[in-house]
């Protein structure tokens, strides 16, 4: 909730005026119950930035959209219909290239939702019995990830790099209008200034991009760890929540193993 976006001007004849600075606003966290669990909503937003990065669209009918990886061909996973039309119809997850030609056919198996949702189950069983270093490594590593002061240093840097070669272009610019350059000279010259600006924003955009990863991986890693931390025990059977909140990818092997990647880095085979 924001306080004081409006305020009395007049207190003798009540008159409201809009806040536009003339009085402090103050922001007041959890005044209101969420709509949306905040850590739901963080889940879906890192979801939809990872398929983003992944290049190509997926439905989302299903939590294992997109997560699921052939250890072969390193192609994504999808739902197929086995004997759609007799009665041994059934959904199986397999690799989307298996059998498209272009390369030799991947030898990791089909598997049902029920063996993945089984394995799953297993591999964080696994992640309960290690939490309290698995918490302390994750509390590391959040507070590694979120320190970016070096990166912020670098990006001031070049900020003042680029103010300075931009006053260069305005003059050049300005001297050309004011008295007769030789244009080459002077095309040569703003060339340069130009390339060096585009040179410097780009090593800005890479090194923004670099911290916004950062960042939003500490997020994930944070996440993580209240997720594992609420846990009094075992998982006695498949949370689509966690699989969102908790698993980044889970590998498919030739020999029928799934090598599950946690956000916090961990990896359990099963």
């Amino acid at each position: 909730a924001l306080l004081q976006k409006c305020f009395t001007a007049d207190f003798l004849t009540k008159k409201q005026k809009v806040n536009e600075g003339e009085v402090p606003q103050y922001y007041i966290e959890h005044s209101h119950e969420a709509i949306i669990d905040p850590d739901e909503w963080d889940t879906v937003q890192e979801e939809i930035r990872r398929r983003k990065q992944i290049g190509r669209s997926y439905s989302g009918k299903c939590v294992f959209s997109a997560k699921l990886i052939c250890g072969d061909c390193g192609s994504r996973y999808g739902a197929k219909v086995w004997h759609s039309t007799d009665s041994y119809k059934t959904t199986v997850w397999q690799c989307n290239q298996k059998y498209d030609g272009k390369h030799e056919k991947c030898q990791t198996p089909a598997l049902t939702e029920g063996e993945i949702k089984d394995r799953f189950v297993e591999a964080f069983n696994r992640i309960i019995l290690s939490k309290a270093s698995l918490l302390a490594n994750c509390s590391y590593a959040k507070e590694t990830l979120a320190n970016t002061v070096a990166l912020d240093a670098q990006i001031k840097t070049l900020w003042s790099e680029k103010e300075i070669v931009l006053e260069l272009i305005k003059k050049c610019v300005e001297e050309n209008t004011v008295r007769a350059l030789d244009q080459k000279e002077f095309t040569d010259r703003y060339n340069g200034y130009v390339e060096r600006h585009d040179s410097v924003q780009a090593a800005i955009d890479k090194l923004q991009a670099e911290k916004k990863a950062r960042l939003d991986k500490a997020k994930a890693i944070d996440r993580f760890a209240r997720m594992l931390a609420a846990r009094d025990g075992f998982l006695k059977e498949f949370d689509p929540f966690l699989w969102s909140a908790m698993v980044e990818s889970a590998t498919i092997m030739s020999g029928g193993e799934m090598r599950f990647r946690f956000y916090d880095g961990t990896e359990i085979t099963v």
